[in-house]
């Protein structure tokens, strides 16, 4: 069986391929990958008789037919995902996240494939005050790239609804682990600290986030696709929430630092004061449960970039921090 893996040059994507190829008599994987700020293909292996790297644009709709003729089974994991770049105009994350999906699944619906799974996020749900987004919550994204990303959502399911096609959407809270880009929250915290540089906290701190290790969130995308039912939507939470000053605490006390590593910054637009998801259903349906504790997690996670310098200096050099 041939699985199209897009986006798999990135933090999620690659973990999830990495899964797979380490699985014995797993399935043939075709990456898909246009190469961004935040994927190089060093997060792959060089070699392995089941993988294929395609270097190419989902956007594209030559390239997007040509993998797609020899594919049965589709995990859509590639996005514009810099949530902290919106309201500068660019309009990459329409283009990306609703056209690129749009092209996917056309190639999809014309080579018949059996699955299509699309990965989506929790910040379609927009800011909550209190509890937990369940799968029927309404779509609330107050940011262009959530809106994208629930445009994206709705146009994979008009696709199950109209033309019969086997689609489940995964929406998940937000991960952290290796290989995740230095601009994102944790592995800037972690870099600028090992570095000797402050980490920057916005406002006052108080904006609660589930954090879900990247290992748990493959495994549960892995239940979904071979276990799930089309034509639904599946949230996979971390089970640990906290602060944006609790999470600070945690990462300062396993770096060895202390508060005078810290620079209060003024609080980003379109503030997101809640984000978590009920995971309820991918629980009683699929089995789904986290298995990594977040005390430990951060631990492991904190002595991979200390061992990894060379691998995230270099995706600095490229990227401006958010």
């Amino acid at each position: 069986m041939n699985l199209l893996v897009t986006g798999a040059a990135g933090f999620i994507g690659s973990t999830y391929v990495r899964g797979l190829l380490a699985r014995p008599g797993g399935p043939r994987v075709t990456v898909l990958d246009r190469l961004t700020h935040a994927g190089t293909r060093d997060n792959l292996p060089d070699r392995h008789p089941r993988l294929e790297f395609v270097h190419g644009d989902i956007c594209d709709p030559v390239v997007v037919d040509r993998v797609m003729a020899r594919t049965r089974q589709v995990v859509h994991f590639a996005a514009a995902s810099a949530a902290d770049r919106t309201g500068d105009g660019d309009g990459g994350f329409v283009r990306t996240n609703v056209l690129g999906t749009q092209t996917l699944l056309d190639a999809a619906l014309r080579h018949s494939v059996e699955t299509f799974v699309q990965i989506s996020t929790d910040e379609v749900y927009g800011s909550i005050k209190a509890g937990s987004s369940p799968e029927e919550h309404p779509l609330r994204p107050s940011s262009p790239y959530s809106a994208s990303k629930a445009s994206s959502d709705l146009l994979a399911l008009a696709y199950h609804h109209t033309h019969g096609m086997d689609v489940r959407v995964t929406r998940c809270s937000h991960n952290y682990g290796p290989y995740q880009s230095p601009e994102k929250v944790i592995p800037l915290f972690i870099t600028n600290l090992l570095e000797g540089k402050k980490v920057p906290l916005y406002g006052d701190g108080l904006d609660v986030r589930d954090w879900l290790h990247v290992e748990d969130h493959c495994h549960g995308i892995e239940l979904v696709r071979t276990k799930g039912r089309p034509g639904e939507i599946y949230n996979i939470g971390g089970g640990t929430e906290l602060t944006n000053k609790d999470l600070t605490a945690l990462i300062l006390d396993v770096c060895g630092e202390d508060w005078d590593m810290v620079e209060h910054v003024t609080d980003r637009k379109a503030r997101r004061l809640r984000h978590s998801v009920n995971w309820t259903k991918a629980r009683a349906e699929l089995g789904y449960r986290p298995l990594h504790d977040f005390e430990s997690g951060i631990a492991t996670t904190v002595a991979w970039y200390r061992t990894h310098r060379a691998w995230w200096r270099a995706l600095k050099q490229r990227e401006v921090p958010t």
